[in-house]
């Protein structure tokens, strides 16, 4: 019957979104975490287990409906971040990776992209008032990309060099503006 396959997917997708919104992320006081004053510290480590991974030829679209196929990324390092507005680790991020962004422009290309299943309702907003410079709203609504990295924690930001070969990954929140964070960036952009 052709509607298994797709209700296969759809159910695929629904695990993957819930473990993900599960994994590193609190949605029952989604609003009070990402309130909150106090800044804990990164949970995140620098995971280079899956180094040499490809990255997924996934498609992702940005809220003008244009889309970009992660696959035809070659030629720069890209640090690919998987987040969503409802996860105080992912929005504590978010300013840190902007401020990489615009540090790296040229020698590495930083690409969020959300997993909120509302698209560009959610991350529309989240942009303009965050006030971005240097990242662009892409999004996964399917969240086939985290499925396809399989972690299962939010945010998760890999590496990956100039022929699209994964280099380290991290689950978790990381302060991108500290120095292990730069050193372990341009160790690897410089190769």
């Amino acid at each position: 019957m052709a509607l298994e396959p797709e209700l296969s997917r759809l159910s695929l997708t629904l695990v993957l979104v819930l473990g993900l919104s599960l994994g590193a992320c609190d949605r029952g006081e989604r609003e009070a975490a990402q309130e909150s004053t106090a800044t804990p510290a990164p949970t995140g480590d620098i995971d280079r287990s899956n180094a040499g991974a490809l990255m997924p030829a996934i498609n992702v679209t940005d809220p003008a409906g244009r889309t970009l196929n992660l696959g035809a990324l070659q030629g720069q390092p890209v640090l690919l971040n998987l987040w969503a507005t409802w996860c105080a680790p992912c929005v504590k991020e978010m300013p840190l990776l902007d401020e990489l962004a615009g540090d790296y422009e040229g020698r590495l290309k930083v690409l969020t992209v959300s997993q909120d299943m509302q698209g560009a309702a959610k991350v529309e907003p989240f942009f303009a008032a965050g006030g971005y410079e240097a990242l662009e709203p892409w999004m996964d609504v399917q969240g086939e990309l985290g499925f396809a990295l399989g972690g299962g924690v939010m945010p998760t930001t890999v590496l990956y060099d100039a022929s699209r070969q994964e280099v380290w990954r991290v689950a978790g929140d990381y302060d991108w503006s500290g120095e292990d964070a730069r050193a372990a960036i341009e160790a690897a952009i410089a190769e």
